[in-house]
């Protein structure tokens, strides 16, 4: 697409191995790499997000990761406006962009230019929405979205986010549309990238699920139970606060469960967001899937996603 910037996205669900393709991929191509997850972007939260460390960035810039103090909110709008501005600093140094990340919404909205509106706004709802949430809880705002967008619903379950549930609710009551729809088919004119998509998946949906429980196991040994108990007990938004690896854990912390009981939730709640993240990446044809099971070794994962890039090069 003549006058639009080259992007590489690298996308997947967790534990897939997008940090190590993507480091080696942007090593060749001279490249940087803009994050797409919507929990590394918070300080403080190293292990939990499994956020790259230094050792494992090779020494490639990462944008957009640990840079945020946990008590504060962060929207799509948001990351859109701080993602386009970090490509295009990276491509005025005449290096390659990688959108690399879990966070399907982030990467959609960005390579799509989805413009996201808060003119229309309907003041007496949300307050109907917000005594709905203190006198019913969280639950009853996602029956009530799942009324007319189950979609969105699903997505927002993870998170339970009041704000941005009652946004979803706002929007449909004062646009007719859900906000899903505004995902999917709110496309600009001409997009302002022109986007190489790799995604990593195993076949064997078991295989993906065992990287997920030694990811959760070798979290253990690095110091979760450490992490999540000061991250717990910080000034936290409610985005971060709810992010997979703490909120699993507190009922070990309250004395409700044991330790085992808890490792048994997180594992099974990170597999199960990595089923969503699939069902997420599945729907989008444009990616050039590559199943890390199928590989015996690595150099040949790394020479089948230098080859996709420079074929649509």
């Amino acid at each position: 697409m003549e006058n639009s910037i080259k992007v590489i996205s690298i996308a997947g669900p967790t534990a897939s191995g997008k940090t190590k393709l993507s480091v080696e991929l942007a090593k060749k191509f001279n490249g940087e790499i803009v994050s797409a997850d919507s929990m590394q972007i918070y300080k403080g939260m190293q292990i939990a997000t499994a956020k790259p460390t230094e050792k494992e960035m090779c020494g490639i810039v990462h944008h957009l990761i640990d840079f945020l103090p946990a008590d504060k909110t962060y929207s799509v709008a948001m990351y859109v406006k701080d993602a386009s501005e970090c490509i295009k600093k990276i491509h005025k140094k005449n290096k390659l962009p990688f959108i690399v990340g879990g966070t399907g919404l982030y990467i959609d909205s960005l390579l799509n230019n989805i413009q996201f509106s808060d003119e229309c706004r309907d003041e007496q709802l949300c307050e109907e929405l917000n005594k709905i949430c203190n006198e019913s809880g969280v639950e009853k705002l996602l029956d009530i979205l799942s009324e007319f967008d189950s979609e969105s619903a699903e997505r927002l379950r993870e998170q339970r986010n009041p704000k941005r549930i009652i946004r979803a609710i706002e929007f449909y009551k004062t646009t007719g549309k859900t906000i899903s729809e505004q995902i999917h088919n709110s496309k600009p004119e001409k997009s302002l990238y022109n986007a190489i998509k790799i995604g990593l998946n195993c076949k064997d949906r078991s295989k993906l699920y065992d990287r997920i429980d030694k990811r959760v196991d070798l979290m253990l040994e690095q110091g979760l139970i450490e992490e999540a108990e000061s991250v717990l007990n910080s000034d936290l938004s409610i985005t971060a606060v709810k992010a997979i690896g703490y909120k699993e854990l507190i009922p070990y912390f309250n004395g409700e469960k044991t330790l085992e009981e808890c490792i048994e939730t997180l594992k099974r709640e990170t597999r199960r967001y990595a089923k969503r993240q699939i069902t997420w990446f599945k729907r989008d044809k444009d990616i050039n899937w590559l199943y890390i099971d199928e590989y015996n070794s690595f150099s040949k994962l790394l020479d089948d996603a230098v080859e996709i890039i420079e074929k649509d090069s």
